[in-house]
């Protein structure tokens, strides 16, 4: 229960910092404090203060000049929503962590591998800060980069905790299961954490926002000046355009890959948890493409977009729970 707690955390942590993102209010806390700040403004005066901090961020000067106190809250909230969030997670992990090794309700195996979770949470929160500073210096917008870094290692986290809780709750089956479909549903794995973490360029360049058109992009099939930056590379990671056509490409054939290796499924003798587990996955791909298509098209609403993100962690979840359903129990194979 305690670990299904903190994934669910997670997972409305990894929505609430897509949503921070899409309304541009993640620039609205100028300042990092993990002690004591946790704690919100409580008076006018406080809130002035904490304006005038924001009116010198070149967020405020560069794109938000005028904005009134009533304008900055309905920013800040958000942010320090996230923020709060984060250090709750860290603490209803470590109190019961601690909890259950004093009172030895955790193997010795389980130890070292929950401190690591812990640990890999800790570097979150700085790499989330070492993303913000980047809106603060003189462009007012964080790096893509670090964003994607920051959605990256959420996932990772997210994805770690789950194994484990799988291993605590779930059995595996007794019956062994063909390499091959092991291994390509280890690469599905992988194949939907890359598309998801292009979807973090696509946010950190607000590269939803252009070529609102499926499948074409604007009349064309590929996105016009797509290669326009030096050296090449850099189109991969910093032209709106070709990052919008590479998060296309990739959960195009993401799902395509989903739909082979489900069809590939029905014809073989497999666990009923994997075989349950794998029509979910087949049934979530098709939501999630339906939802990144009316996402882009009516040119990212809010809760649209929201719903995305979390059809793709839901996606993540599915195919992680197929992995797990795939993997025999070592301890009830024959001998041989």
């Amino acid at each position: 229960m305690w670990l299904t707690i903190c994934c669910a955390m997670i997972f409305a942590m990894v929505i609430l910092g897509g949503v921070t993102r899409l309304t541009d209010s993640g620039l609205s806390m100028v300042e990092w404090d993990p002690i004591f700040g946790a704690v919100p403004p409580l008076s006018q005066q406080d809130w002035e203060t904490v304006f005038a901090k924001y009116r010198q961020s070149p967020e405020y000067q560069k794109i938000n000049v005028g904005m009134d106190l009533a304008g900055f809250k309905s920013i800040y909230w958000f942010e320090f929503s996230h923020r709060v969030l984060g250090r709750s997670i860290g603490t209803v992990f470590l109190l019961p962590f601690l909890y259950f090794i004093w009172r030895r309700k955790l193997t010795p195996k389980l130890i070292p591998k929950l401190a690591f979770a812990f640990v890999l949470g800790g570097l979150q929160g700085l790499l989330g800060w070492y993303m913000v500073k980047s809106g603060l210096v003189d462009k007012p917008d964080v790096s893509q980069y670090r964003l994607t870094a920051h959605l990256g290692l959420a996932l990772v986290i997210y994805a770690y905790l789950l194994w484990i809780l799988f291993g605590l709750i779930l059995k595996k089956s007794a019956q062994a299961t063909p390499v091959t479909t092991r291994w390509v549903a280890g690469f599905l794995l992988a194949l939907i954490a890359i598309t998801i973490s292009s979807g973090g360029f696509v946010a950190g360049l607000k590269a939803g926002h252009a070529y609102n058109t499926f499948p074409l992009m604007g009349d064309q099939w590929l996105p016009p000046a797509g290669w326009m930056l030096e050296p090449g590379w850099r189109n991969l990671f910093e032209n709106i355009a070709t990052v919008q056509f590479v998060h296309r490409v990739l959960a195009t054939t993401t799902f395509l890959a989903i739909l082979v290796f489900w069809l590939k499924l029905l014809r073989q003798t497999l666990p009923r948890p994997a075989v349950t587990a794998a029509h979910l996955l087949m049934l979530m791909a098709v939501a999630q493409v339906g939802l990144g298509i009316s996402t882009l098209l009516l040119l990212v609403p809010v809760p649209l977009a929201a719903t995305h993100q979390a059809g793709a962690l839901v996606l993540l979840t599915l195919a992680l729970l197929v992995n797990y359903h795939l993997q025999a129990d070592e301890t009830k194979k024959s001998p041989v």
